[in-house]
């Protein structure tokens, strides 16, 4: 099993020479023009995580988002972006969300550019992040496994 850490204050995607499973991402705030480049009709598999700081967010988002990181089927890479604080990048990553509406926080998960699965804010609140992280652990089997593929 590849070793994936997520870091969900940051957000710039940098690969650790020393460990090519580790994906970190910096702290400058995220632009437009990144978020297009990390998910444009890019292949495989990329998870965006829509990052804000409501209490949801804190308490059953980023938990879920860390447990879910430790399973054995794993998107290609992971984004995050802020709401209220990467605006630009934030509202340019939500394009790729078609078909609903901005929500935060927020968890989509792109194949081959495409939106196959969504976490709205409403199936994150009131929810603990052991369900949330087991909802998108059948979504990574679905769509990040290599038989998926």
């Amino acid at each position: 099993m590849r070793l994936r850490q997520i870091c969900l204050v940051a957000r710039d995607l940098e690969k650790t020479p020393a460990d090519p499973g580790v994906e970190r991402f910096g702290l400058a705030p995220g632009t437009a023009a990144q978020v297009d480049a990390a998910l444009k009709d890019q292949p495989g598999t990329r998870l965006v995580v829509v990052n804000s700081v409501c209490g949801c967010a804190a308490r059953n988002m980023r938990p879920a988002v860390a447990l879910a990181m430790r399973h054995g089927a794993l998107p290609d890479h992971a984004f995050t972006v802020f709401a209220g604080g990467d605006v630009d990048a934030t509202r340019q990553a939500r394009t790729y969300f078609t078909g609903y509406a901005p929500s935060s926080p927020s968890i989509g998960l792109l194949r081959d550019g495409k939106l196959v699965h969504m976490v709205e804010r409403w199936q994150i609140e009131g929810r603990t992040a052991d369900a949330i992280a087991a909802d998108l652990a059948k979504a990574f089997d679905t769509y990040c496994a290599p038989a998926a593929r």
